[in-house]
C-alpha cells in the first residue's frame, strides 16, 4: 500500500468513478474532481504527490489548468490522461507542463506502471539533480528557491546555503565547525550565535514536519542534523 495523494480531474462521471476504485484498491489515497476551477481550488489545500488531468473540462481549458497547477505545484508530477492523441496536443500538453501524456483507452496496468515511475523521486544527495527532495521538501539548486508542501519557502541567502548544506547530508550530523566554516569561514572558537540565530531561522520557516517532529535537530555539542523523511 502505498498512500500517495493523487489528484483526480476528470468530468466523465463513468471515467472518475473507474480511476478512483482502481486506485484506491491499490492504496492510493484520491481526491477526484470534475471541475478546473476545483482543481486550482484543492491544490491549494493539501498538495498531492501526482495529479491525473483530463483535458476536456466543462468550465477551464484543460491547457490552461495544466499551465496553473504546474505554477502552485512546481515539483509535483502531472500526467494528462485524455483521448486526444494528435501529436499537437500532446505538444501542447507538455509544453504546459505537463510530466507525461496518457492516451485513452489504457489499461490500468499501464496507468499505474506510470504512476510508480513518476513517484520514484531522486535521492537528495543525487549531484547530478538540480532538485533535492526530502518528504515535502523540495529545493531548486540552480534558482536557489525553496518549496515546502508546494509553497515557497522565503529565505535568505545564508538561510539558503545553511538548508542546502544540510539537506546534502540529510540523516547525518553536520558538525558546528563544518558550518561555521563552510558558511561564514569562521574558526570553531568564534562566536556560533550567528549560526544559531540562522538555524533558528529556519526552524521557524520550516515548521514542524508531519509526525510534529522538528526537521532539523540538535546533537548536543556535535552540530545539527536535517532528519530523513
Amino acid at each position: 500500500m502505498s498512500g500517495e495523494r493523487v489528484l483526480i480531474v476528470e468530468d466523465d462521471p463513468s471515467a472518475g468513478a473507474g480511476l478512483t476504485l482502481s486506485l484506491t484498491e491499490h492504496g492510493y489515497d484520491v481526491v477526484l474532481v470534475t471541475t478546473g476551477r476545483e482543481a486550482l481550488t484543492a491544490a491549494e489545500g493539501r498538495p498531492p504527490e501526482i495529479v491525473l488531468l483530463d483535458l476536456g473540462l466543462p468550465d477551464l481549458d484543460g491547457v490552461h489548468v495544466c499551465r496553473v497547477l504546474r505554477e502552485k505545484l512546481p515539483f509535483v508530477p502531472i500526467v494528462m490522461v485524455t483521448a486526444r492523441d494528435a501529436d499537437i496536443d500532446v505538444v501542447v500538453g507538455l509544453d504546459a507542463g505537463a510530466n507525461d501524456y496518457v492516451v485513452k483507452p489504457f489499461t490500468t496496468a499501464v496507468l499505474l506502471a506510470r504512476l510508480r515511475a513518476h513517484l520514484r523521486r531522486p535521492p537528495a544527495t543525487d549531484a547530478d539533480s538540480e532538485v533535492m527532495t526530502v518528504g515535502e521538501l523540495h529545493i531548486d539548486t540552480a534558482s536557489h528557491r525553496a518549496f515546502l508542501a508546494g509553497d515557497e519557502i522565503e529565505l535568505r541567502p545564508k538561510e539558503y546555503a545553511l538548508l542546502h548544506l544540510l539537506v546534502t547530508e540529510v540523516g547525518r550530523v553536520v558538525t558546528r565547525d563544518r558550518l561555521l566554516n563552510d558558511l561564514w569561514d569562521l574558526r570553531w572558537e568564534s562566536s556560533t550565535k550567528t549560526l544559531d540565530m540562522h538555524v533558528h531561522a529556519l526552524r521557524r520557516k520550516l515548521g514542524d514536519r508531519p509526525n510534529g517532529s522538528a526537521w532539523i535537530s540538535t546533537v548536543r555539542s556535535i552540530g545539527y542534523r536535517f532528519e530523513s523523511p
